[in-house]
């Protein structure tokens, strides 16, 4: 009887033990996702007039499918953040004109996907509309790819201006022709945004903000962004027209990897 009891304890125990193994991984999966701090908040609800057109939940992106981490299509920011863009969101409002963002917080789990997307030469699909005059190895050297991003710390977001009344932008279809995003308006692929003279995230240098060779209504359309946000606190990256970062930052050392997700915010903005 003694042994019949040991035996049975014995599966009972390695039972437990099996199940233990095949519960933990997803248990575990969904204790250790991390959150984000409680100053983070959505953009829509500091100021649902922006537009939000978030490239990287979609596969129109320079790497051509969605990057990991953006699981829903949505701009995260600090609140210092989002509430000096609702400053800059009313005085071009009151011009004609609204914001609107392709990108904000990145977590670092998406850089890590940009990464390994510069790092495979044998992945150009979509070099004939991002990056079609810059070798893929020269990636990392020139400054276009890095191992981590102002975006994963929250204050930083990619933008442009969309004249009032804001019209739909037909979708990207994967396979579809591309244009150089350094192409005439006309011909490139449609935004609804005032012509800054290239398209957004644009490998070229023509994408430099202060670039001479931009001029007339696109250098006008550049300054008009660059003053709105730098008096309000924002710094644009010289190279890239779109970028920004409001200053000072909360967290300038900080590079967050919770996901893009309503459920990563305090309350489930």
């Amino acid at each position: 009887m003694t042994r019949l009891t040991s035996a049975v304890r014995g599966l009972v125990t390695a039972f437990a033990a099996l199940l233990a193994v095949t519960t933990a991984p997803a248990t575990a999966g969904a204790a250790t996702e991390p959150k984000a701090p409680k100053d983070f908040v959505a953009l829509r609800t500091v100021d649902p007039t922006i537009v939000q057109e978030m490239r990287y939940f979609t596969p129109h992106n320079f790497v051509g499918e969605r990057i990991d981490g953006y699981e829903q299509p949505m701009c995260i920011l600090t609140r210092p953040a989002a509430e000096a863009l609702h400053k800059a969101q009313l005085t071009l409002l009151r011009k004609g004109y609204t914001l609107k963002v392709y990108d904000c917080y990145r977590p670092q789990r998406a850089v890590n996907h940009f990464v390994r997307w510069a790092k495979d030469l044998d992945d150009q699909a979509m070099k004939g509309e991002f990056y079609p005059n810059v070798d893929k190895t020269r990636l990392f050297a020139d400054g276009y790819i890095a191992e981590k991003s102002g975006h994963s710390r929250g204050s930083t977001m990619d933008l442009t201006i969309v004249k009032l009344p804001a019209r739909p932008t037909r979708p990207y279809h994967p396979g579809q022709p591309l244009v150089p995003c350094f192409a005439p308006k006309e011909e490139r692929f449609p935004d609804n945004s005032v012509d800054m003279g290239t398209g957004f995230d644009c490998f070229d240098t023509l994408a430099h903000t202060l670039d001479p060779r931009i001029q007339g209504e696109q250098r006008a359309n550049r300054l008009l962004l660059k003053s709105t946000l730098e008096n309000l606190g924002f710094v644009n990256l010289a190279e890239e027209w779109w970028h920004y970062t409001y200053k000072p930052e909360p967290y300038p050392d900080t590079y967050f990897d919770f996901p893009v997700s309503s459920k990563s915010l305090v309350g489930g903005q």
